[in-house]
C-alpha cells in the first residue's frame, strides 16, 4: 500500500473513512451492497485506466458496469452456490461481449486482444474480490438468526466475519510498516517496491496472526453457531498475511508498468481506491474459502 503522501490530508481522511466503513458495515443490507458497488465501479475504473496507460483500449463502461453488478448480486442473495452461477453468467456475457465488439471495432488498427482480458482483467481484479464482502457480512446474520440466546459482542457480530480479514490486514499492513522502519535491512522485492523489507515482512506476518487471534477471541470464538476458535483465527491470519502482502506487491507492479506513483487522486494522501484495496481484494476470497475449511463446508 501507499506510504508516503501528506500526513494531515492522510489523517482526515481516516477520522472520516473508518467511521463510515464501519456505519456501512454495520448497516449491511442494500446500504452495504451500494456502497461496494459504487466502490467497485471507481477502482475498475482506475484499473481500465493504468490499462490504457499501456496501450491496451479496454471498454471501461461495460466492465466497470460489471465490476458494480457483481457486487449487486452477491447483495441481492448472499449465499455463494446463488453468486457462483449468477457471476458465472455475468463474466460469459461479458466475455462475449467484449470479445465481439473488441474484433469488431480494434482489428486491423487496435489490439483486440489486449481489449478482450484487460476488460476481463477488471471485472476479475476489483468485482469479484469485493462481492465477497455481502457473502461475509451475511455469515454474521446468520449466526444472529440462528442464535437462541444472547451472547458477548453481538453488537459486532452481524460484522465480525468481515471485520476479521479487515482488521487482520490492517494491522499486518501498519505493523510492517512501523517494523521495517525500525529495523528492516533487507530488501523484499527491490525491483518491485524498493521501501518494503524482509523484517517489515515478517513483522507484518505476525501482527496479522496478533490481530486474526484477537478477533476470534473477541467476537467469534464463543459464538453458538459458526465459531471460530482462536487458533484456527490465528491460521487464517497466516494466510492473510501472505496473501496482502502479495497483492500489495501486484498493484505495485501494476502502476510501475503504467508509469505512475499511484492509481488514482480520489483520497487525498492515499491515491486512489486501489491503492488502498490492494491487499484487501485477495483478503476478503481467501477469507470465505479458509472459514469454509474451518467449519468443513462442502
Amino acid at each position: 500500500m501507499k506510504k508516503g503522501g501528506d500526513l494531515a490530508a492522510r489523517l482526515v481522511v481516516a477520522l472520516v473513512g473508518i467511521p463510515t466503513v464501519l456505519g456501512v458495515l454495520w448497516a449491511g443490507g442494500w446500504v452495504l451492497s451500494s456502497a461496494l458497488a459504487l466502490v467497485a465501479i471507481l477502482g475498475a475504473r482506475e484499473f481500465y485506466t493504468l490499462a490504457r496507460l499501456r496501450g491496451a483500449e479496454p471498454f471501461e463502461v461495460m466492465g466497470s458496469a460489471a465490476a458494480g453488478g457483481l457486487v449487486l448480486l452477491a447483495g441481492s442473495e448472499p449465499v455463494f452456490e446463488a453468486f457462483a452461477a449468477r457471476a458465472l453468467w455475468v463474466f460469459l456475457a461479458v466475455g462475449g461481449a467484449s470479445l465481439a465488439v473488441a474484433l469488431k471495432t480494434r482489428w486491423p488498427h487496435g489490439s483486440p486482444l489486449a481489449a478482450f482480458t484487460s476488460t476481463l482483467g477488471g471485472v476479475a481484479y476489483v468485482g469479484l474480490p469485493l462481492a465477497f464482502v455481502p457473502l461475509l457480512r451475511a455469515l454474521g446474520d446468520g449466526v444472529v438468526a440462528e442464535a437462541s440466546s444472547a451472547f458477548g459482542g453481538a453488537f459486532f457480530v452481524p460484522m465480525a466475519f468481515v471485520l476479521l480479514p479487515l482488521l487482520t490486514t490492517w494491522a499486518g499492513d501498519s505493523a510492517a510498516y512501523f517494523v521495517g522502519r525500525a529495523v528492516g535491512r533487507t530488501k523484499l522485492a527491490p525491483a518491485i517496491s524498493p521501501g518494503k523489507t524482509v523484517e517489515g515482512s515478517l513483522g507484518g506476518a505476525v501482527g496479522a496472526v496478533a490481530a486474526a487471534a484477537a478477533v476470534a477471541a473477541l467476537w467469534l470464538a464463543d459464538l453458538p453457531v459458526r465459531a471460530v476458535p482462536v487458533s484456527p483465527a490465528a491460521g487464517i491470519g497466516l494466510g492473510l498475511a501472505v496473501v496482502t502482502q502479495v497483492g500489495d506487491l501486484a498493484e505495485s507492479v501494476l502502476k510501475r508498468e503504467a508509469g505512475v506513483k499511484d492509481s488514482g487522486n480520489l483520497l487525498p494522501g492515499h491515491g486512489g481506491i486501489l491503492d488502498r484495496l490492494d491487499a484487501l481484494l485477495g483478503a476478503f476470497p481467501l477469507t470465505w474459502l479458509l472459514l469454509a475449511l474451518v467449519w468443513e463446508l462442502p
